[in-house]
This record gives C-alpha cells, structure tokens and sequence, in this order.
C-alpha cells in the first residue's frame, strides 16, 4: 500500500501546481527592467496570437509532400520555396551553396549462403493507407551513408548492441569476431559507433537491424494500424564517425566550396572502415535463426520469437555494396531581419529542411514551426517594432548525412559568428508530448520562464507546469526537491545529433535545442514512413504541439532580441559544471573500487570456479591499478566560478539603475563568455571539438560527455592523458569564471 500512498500524494501535489498555475501573478522576465516588461508581455501575446495551426499545416503538407533528401529536385523546390516566403514576409533572404559528398547506391545484396540460403528484401513496401510510401522511384533505399564499398563473405556473429561491453561479453565467451560479419541491433548507443567498434574488433562487415523489442511491435501496433515499425521498416542513417568531426567528409575545417582541396573519397577519416547496411526485422529473422553458438544472454535477447544465439556461425553471409561517390549541392536559407540598435549582434534560430525520404517528423514538424515564428515576427515588423538585435532564421540542409549544411557554413563564416552571434536555438523532430530541452546551462533560467509562459495545448497549465508534474512522479529525489521547491526543471547538456553542433562545440556559441515529444507513436524513424500520413495520425494531429513550439521558440528569439541586459544566468551554468566536477570525483572512485575487486576475483579465481563447465569461459586481465589524481585545480576553479556568478547576479538585479552604456558593455561581455570555454586546440585526437565541457562521447556518438577531456581519459583508462587535462580545463574554466567576474565589474560601475 505505501507505493499506492506515495504515489497519490504526488498525484495531489501535481494537481496543486497545475491548478494554482492560471492564478499566478506575472512573473518578471530576467533580462529586463520593470519599465518595459509590460511591451514585452505585450509583445509575445500579439505573437502568440498571430500563430496559425493552418499555415504549419499547410507547410507541413508542402515541404513533405515528396522525398526531399539533400540533392533532390523536391528539396532543392521546398528551398525556393522557403526562400520566396521568407522575402515576401520582410528578411533579406541568401541562399548558400556548399558542395558536398552524398553517395547513394549503386549495388546492395545481402544473402545467407550457409546453411541455408536467403536474400534479403532491402525494401519497404507501399502501403494503401500512406500515399508518400507509392513513391519509391524518388526515395533513397535503405542504406548507411558512408558506409565503404564492399563484397565480403564470413560467418555471421550476434554482438547484441555493439557497443564496447558487448565485445568484452563475447570476449569472455571465447568468441573473436576477426573476419566475420557481424550483426547488431539498433540502440545502446548511436548507429555510427557500432561499424566502428566492430572495424576495432577485427570484423570485415556489419548488420544493424531494428528489433522489434525496441522499434516494433514490442512498443505497440506496427504500421499501418498502430504508429511503430512494421517488419520491413528499416531504419536509414548516417554512420560517419561524426564524434571525430561533423559536416562534409572530405574539408573538415573548411567550407566545402569553390576551390577548395578535396582528397581522394577513400582518404576520409570519417568514412566506415568496413562496410555496413541497416536491414528490417524480417530480414534480419533469417539470418538470426540461422545462428548457432551459445545462447546469448538474457539482456540479449530482442523480440523475435526465435532462441537468440551468438554464433559464430554456421550462419554465413555474402554482403555485397557500391556507392556512386558523388557531390551534390547543399542549400541553406539564411533569413536576416536587422536589428534597430544592436545590429552586429545576431539571434539566430535553425533547424534542418532536409530528410532521408520525406521526413514529415525528422524535421518538418520542427521546421514548419520555425516558420511560423519568422512569418510572425516578419508581420509584428510591418506594423511598426523592429527588433533590437538582428534575428537570423536558418534552413539548414544536408543534416542526416552529418550536419553538413550548418557546419560548412560555420565553418565559412566562421569569425563573423564568433564576433557577432549571441545565441544559437535549435529544433528538429516536434510531436505531442512534454517539452524538452537542453544546452548551455547559463540559458537555463530563459527557458524556465519561457516555459512557464507558454499554456500546455491539452492540459490546465503551462509547459513548464506539465514538465515539472512529470518530474515529480518520474524524477530523482533531487529532482522532484527542485520541481516542488523552486518550480524549476534542469535542462539537458547537449552531445551532438542536431546542428548546435558547431555552434556551441566548434565556435562556443551558447546555444539551445527544444522541442516536445514522449506521446506521439514514434516508429517511423528515418523510413519511408515517415510521412504527412503517419504524423496527422500518430504524431500531432491538430499541430497544436507545432504551435506550442512556435511559441516557445518565439519568445526565445524575442528576449534574446529585446532583453536590456542578455538573459544569462551564470549561477546555474556554475552549479552543473561543479556537479561535473564531483562525478569526476566519484568515477575516479568507482574505478578504484571496481578495479579492486575484480582484481580480487581473479586471485580468487572466482570467475573460472563459478563458470558453467559445460560452456566456453575465459577469464578476464587483469586490470591496471588506478592511480591518484588531485582534482583540487578543477574544484578551485568552480569555486571561483560560483563566487563570479553570485557576482554577477548581485549586479543583475539592480540593471535599472545601470546607464545603458554599461549595459551595452555588459552584453558584450556575456555573450562571448561561452567562447571562453573553447580551446583552439580542441580535444585530444579531435581538435575540431573545442568545448572543454560539452562534447559527443567518442563512443557514444549523440550522447554527451561533460568535461570530456577528463572523463573519456579516465573511462579508457589513459592515466597520463586525465592527469595532463585536468590543469588545462581548470585553466579553461578560470578564463570562464574571469569574463564572468568583468561583466560583474561593468554592471558595478
């Protein structure tokens, strides 16, 4: 019965929040002084009422109406389309050309030619109930771009997920992949990492299907009649080794035009190293039956009804690629509208127009709401106001492949977006659900109160409201203290996956990524399925979730736009980094114990004793003792830290009394405080990733590893490279905490 209790007095608690939410006062806007945040309320309130669930539909149906991926005729017709748009609603509009490499191909077989024989489908069917799945001819097939070309033949190897872990596990098991192909299931880490561990272990080809435990009817109804992956459904996506570096393949640091050098396609670091297709479940069934070997363990085993062996063999495969090696042209819209006092200070909002077929969620349901904001605000510009800082809309194309179209850009412009950009935000996939958000932790606060602005289409309360009743039933203890006590959420650090990439981890721009989701059937990732068809039906019917993102995303432009002194909050971005500290601290701990005791173990020789005779067990090394490591730098610069942004809150809260020439000086400071956490030299073996404290994990891919110099030195075990980047990324964050303690000066005067 305590559960029971437990859970409804969070339940009451919930109801509480929600109910008082409509009676609340108006809260103050950080950023800004009492004398004008009446206009600036009543700003937002002219947008919100300018927002059109029509248009986002309209554009919705427009933009996925035909396969668009990068290089298509459809998606180069959506750019011009985007492009006359924009013009007619007021901005200066360019579009940008990058040419980049985008191969597709030419020959894709996979057989089971032992012990018995099947060839592999490779293709989704049309279906009667989705127009966009009849046309095949203009959709890209199935495949992993820049996977390598390939003919290989060997026994086949079940790694589970493919990560690292999984390798150790069939190490163990006596299993050696070398020579063999091997094939995982899609999850446990981004699709990139697994042809990468795999190319590591000695494999000479690599599978990755979609188990319907994970992405099928595990999940609920399959497609047609329910929203996720149906049997044939295959999951397309990039596998470029995108933590070493994003964008075109062959000019990493360069924009991909003009005349610039290129090597030879096979000369690229960020090409597979063996090759790799993703395929359905039905595909993969065959295959998978066909193993013999030990029985994989328990956390193995996916949805299928068939025994899940690992093999190797006797299940053996002949996979056969080609690709055409091409460049195709990338087009980015770029949208200006100039500001009326702070022009070279830019706000600038993005997301990708391009998809691997039609993408209606990945990314035009995000898209279409970008839209809408630019339309609004270009219709708020026609009556009079002008913002006071330029706002720049952005299309990007050529995401999926790699965040080509933002990061050639960045890379292009680069010293004018380091000079002049005062915050990047981000969208991509939107569907109905909870808002979600994450990025750089000094803009915590602005998305809180935005948040806490903007009603909930289908519930009493705001955004916020509803995230908070989520965190309180779902939450950590810490958590749910914060949601109740401060009626505040914690907003994601950001890895890679979405193009904030450059602009936060190359140049240090603070920037944002947001959206909502959670209820939406999200089965169709990156197939053919991914239609106006399936998201009308599975996604957000109405769009009221595309407007609650207009929403959202406008009033992010509008108060980076308009604040009198930029909404910067250093106290929160203080408070994670020291958080990152002390799990460097507890890792280090854990690694000492863990190591401990498996050492022990082995001098007890209790792996080999409580083996399974009858099974193949090879005991694990022995592993290298964890040396001492005086962390004591790192935390003196997070005190340091804390102290400046108290600092510089104290100076905040009086920014009425300030001259405006302060503040002006002020503003300067604050936003090209993030750059400070960049290092030209980049992480060690990947100098295009600058920020010392949000990266992609180089085996996880999209997900983020904070202090990742530290972190990942210590997770593989580098005792000499962890001891050498501590002082540096102290150093990295007493820079920080400087220009914190400047912008705290400015305000004082």
């Amino acid at each position: 019965m305590r559960p029971a209790l437990s859970l409804l007095a969070s339940l009451l608690c919930v109801t509480s929040l929600v109910g008082h939410a409509q009676d609340r006062p108006a809260a103050s806007i950080h950023g800004f002084v009492p004398a004008r945040l009446d206009a600036q309320r009543a700003l937002e309130a002219r947008f919100d009422a300018q927002v059109s669930t029509a248009n986002l539909k309209a554009w919705l149906t427009q933009l996925a109406g035909r396969p668009h991926h990068a290089g298509s005729p459809h998606g180069k017709a959506n750019v011009d389309f985007m492009a006359r748009l924009l013009r007619d609603w007021g901005y200066q509009v360019e579009i940008t050309q990058y040419d980049v490499l985008f191969p597709t191909p030419t020959l894709r077989r996979l057989e089971l030619v032992a012990p018995t024989t099947f060839s592999a489908r490779l293709a989704e069917p049309a279906l009667a109930e989705d127009a966009l799945s009849k046309l095949q001819a203009e959709a890209l097939p199935t495949f992993n771009m820049y996977s390598i070309d390939g003919d290989v033949t060997g026994d086949l190897v079940y790694v589970n997920y493919g990560v690292p872990a999984d390798y150790e596990a069939l190490e163990r098991r006596g299993i050696d992949v070398r020579g063999k192909i091997v094939i995982a299931r899609y999850g446990g880490s981004w699709r990139g990492i697994k042809p990468k561990v795999a190319a590591e272990h000695g494999a000479i080809g690599c599978l990755i299907y979609s188990d319907p435990r994970d992405d099928g009817y595990g999940q609920g109804d399959v497609y047609p009649k329910g929203g996720y992956r149906n049997e044939h459904s295959a999951q397309r996506g990039s596998v470029s080794d995108m933590p070493v570096y994003p964008g075109d393949p062959l000019t990493p640091g360069v924009a991909a035009k003009g005349g610039v050098t290129r090597p030879e396609f096979t000369k690229a670091q960020t090409l597979t190293k063996i090759p790799v297709l993703p395929i359905s479940y039905a595909d993969a069934r065959p295959l998978l039956e066909a193993l013999g070997g030990p029985m994989a363990p328990a956390a193995w085993r996916g949805g299928l009804p068939i025994p899940y062996h690992v093999g190797p063999g006797p299940a053996r495969v002949r996979l056969q690629l080609a690709f055409d090696w091409k460049l195709v042209p990338a087009y980015n819209v770029i949208a200006t509208l100039p500001g009326r006092e702070f022009p070279d200070q830019w706000v600038v909002r993005g997301n990708h127009h391009d998809g691997w077929v039609a993408g209606a969620t990945d990314p035009v349901s995000g898209m279409v709401a970008v839209l809408e904001e630019a339309r609004v605000i270009g219709q708020l510009a026609r009556t009079g106001w002008t913002p006071r800082r330029t706002l720049v809309f952005a299309a990007w194309d050529a995401e999926e492949p790699g965040l080509l179209g933002s990061t050639e850009w960045v890379e292009d412009v680069a010293d004018t977006l380091r000079a002049k950009v005062v915050a990047y935000v981000n969208s991509d996939s939107n569907a109905r659900g909870f808002f979600d958000a994450g990025g750089s932790h000094s803009l915590e606060r602005l998305v809180n109160e935005i948040a806490r602005d903007v009603p909930d289409p289908k519930v009493k309360g705001s955004v916020a409201d509803r995230l908070l009743a989520r965190t309180i039933l779902q939450g950590s203890a810490d958590e749910r203290r914060l949601a109740r006590d401060q009626r505040h959420f914690e907003i994601d650090a950001l890895g890679s996956g979405s193009d904030y990439t450059p602009f936060l981890q190359h140049l240090g721009i603070a920037s944002l990524n947001i959206g909502f989701g959670g209820e939406g059937e999200y089965g169709q990732y990156h197939s053919a399925y991914d239609s106006v068809d399936h998201y009308l039906r599975f996604q957000d019917p109405d769009l009221a979730y595309a407007a609650a993102l207009a929403k959202v995303g406008g009033r992010a432009v509008l108060r980076l736009s308009e604040a009198d002194l930029l909404p910067f909050d250093f106290t929160r971005s203080a408070d994670r980094i020291g958080r990152y500290v002390d799990e460097l601290g507890d890792l280090v701990k854990t690694l000492d114990s863990d190591t401990r005791e498996h050492n022990t173990r082995l001098a007890e020789g209790a792996f080999t004793l409580a083996a399974n005779p009858a099974e193949t067990w090879i005991a694990p090394k022995k592993k290298d003792d964890v040396p001492e490591f005086d962390l004591e730098p790192l935390r003196q610069a997070v005190e340091r830290l804390r102290v400046a942004a108290r600092r510089f809150e104290t100076a905040a809260q009086t920014t009425s009394d300030v001259p405006a020439s302060a503040l002006t000086a002020a503003n300067a400071i604050v936003f090209q405080a993030e750059r400070t956490l960049t290092r030209p030299e980049g992480l060690p073996r990947r100098p295009w990733f600058r920020h010392q404290v949000y990266a992609p994990g180089f085996y996880t891919g999209y997900g983020v590893k904070t202090l990742p110099a530290v972190r990942e030195a210590l997770e593989q075990r580098a005792w000499d490279e962890a001891r050498a980047q501590i002082p540096i990324v102290a150093q990295t964050l007493e820079r920080y905490a400087g220009e914190i303690e400047r912008a705290a000066s400015v305000l004082a005067r």
